[in-house]
């Protein structure tokens, strides 16, 4: 384990021994509590966090570890990445997963809700491809926009990454008892498959 230079997105780790009254355990299962938060990083106690520091010493938190997406070796957070795709006008919600590539091993790609009224355009994709470039870098390697009719969401309003990930990629996907709307998943799972089959995928 190394620690990053300032500004470089990494895992968020805590040195033991732990402050009081953090958590001791896991219900009845202590080798899980082990397991999951102490074997990554011995000696440290794995928040499954990803942020980074700035020059000041200031730790910013931007999203889950599983929610980064290592393309070409750079790691990228989701989270930021979306930002960037929400700040155009035309768009209301989104979501980036990474979708297997030969060349980087994965690359993001962004499933986007359009505001109503506002029709799908390959102008609209440009557009936020060049958004991310400008506002991540070109580190970003953000090709692929594809527009869905809705995301699925959990009653708490997170979207389910991971699930999303493994859809776009051709794997077996798990389905949460809390999404809202399930069907969302089949909708998704249509439109990326036409939209990759025209691509040669």
């Amino acid at each position: 384990m190394q620690e990053l230079k300032p500004g470089v997105l990494g895992n968020i780790v805590a040195r033991l021994p732990l402050p009081p009254g953090s958590a001791l355990s896991l219900w009845q299962n202590p080798d899980l509590f082990k397991k999951i938060y102490f074997s990554k990083f011995p000696g440290y106690y794995d928040t499954m966090d990803a942020g980074f520091m700035d020059e000041e010493g200031f730790l910013y938190i931007m999203s889950r570890s599983d929610d980064v997406i290592n393309v070409a070796g750079h790691r990228l957070s989701s989270g930021a990445l979306e930002e960037s795709v929400l700040q155009h006008a035309a768009v209301v919600d989104c979501a980036v997963v990474g979708l297997e590539d030969k060349l980087k091993g994965v690359v993001p790609l962004a499933l986007c809700v359009l505001k109503n009224g506002v029709r799908r355009s390959s102008e609209i994709s440009g557009e936020i491809v060049k958004l991310v470039r400008d506002t991540v870098g070109p580190v970003a390697a953000l090709r692929k926009v594809l527009f869905v009719r809705a995301l699925p969401k959990t009653r708490s309003g997170k979207i389910p990454r991971s699930a999303l990930g493994d859809l776009v990629n051709g794997k077996p996907y798990k389905i949460s008892p809390t999404i809202e709307d399930p069907d969302v998943f089949a909708e998704i799972e249509h439109e990326v498959g036409r939209a990759l089959r025209s691509q040669g995928r």
